[in-house]
């Protein structure tokens, strides 16, 4: 939290005359979104700026023109929590909300987050999830087990393009593990927009979300 008020104050030179956020960022999308994107926590210069998940960075760059090629927003880009970006059908969250250094959450602050996350999974009864990288794979498999899905043992690993469908008494839900959209991977090609648009559209299509 100190770190997080602490770039808001001292701001990044690029955005020297923009009020930073600098406060907890919460989920974007309708209450019920019958698809979930998780990724791992808000960015410091993002979402810590702008007050909106992946918003204002180069990650929600290539997030939400993916998002729109395959039909889940009213636009292409996300510059700030004003400029009319809407989303059809889909919540994006994080298991951490507060910007933390060097994007790196700690044990410690999943912990003291997971509550706002298993709020929104009990409140969402998603029918499918998009998981943007391992970390917030291994962070939100047991908010899914406390909600009543069954997750079984071993876990199911983290992969770029796997599914796993679940059970549970809420109904199933279709997870999918889908690299995350960070400039390590996009700048490298790890991640492309194809291979990222195909897992967006085989959720929205595992959640019965209608285009």
């Amino acid at each position: 939290m100190a770190w997080r008020e602490k770039v808001a104050v001292e701001k990044r030179a690029a955005y020297r005359d923009e009020e930073y956020w600098g406060r907890p960022v919460p989920g974007i999308g309708p209450a019920d979104a019958r698809l979930l994107v998780v990724g791992l926590a808000p960015a410091a210069h993002g979402g810590n700026r702008t007050g909106r998940m992946f918003t204002g960075d180069r990650s929600g760059d290539v997030l939400y023109a993916a998002m729109h090629a395959v039909g889940l927003t009213n636009q292409p880009t996300a510059v700030h929590r004003d400029d009319g970006l809407e989303l059809f059908g889909t919540r994006i969250t994080a298991p951490v909300h507060c910007a933390p250094p060097d994007n790196k959450p700690t044990p410690q602050e999943r912990d003291t987050c997971g509550r706002w996350l298993r709020a929104e999974v009990a409140l969402l009864a998603p029918r499918a999830v998009v998981v943007l990288g391992g970390w917030g794979w291994q962070a939100l498999l047991p908010v899914l087990a406390d909600a009543g899905w069954a997750v079984p043992r071993p876990r199911p690993r983290f992969g770029h393009g796997v599914r796993y469908d679940l059970d549970g008494v809420r109904g199933p839900l279709a997870l999918f593990g889908c690299y995350h959209v960070s400039q390590q991977n996009t700048f490298t090609g790890r991640l492309t927009p194809a291979m990222l648009e195909e897992v967006l559209r085989r959720a929205a299509e595992a959640a019965g979300i209608p285009f």
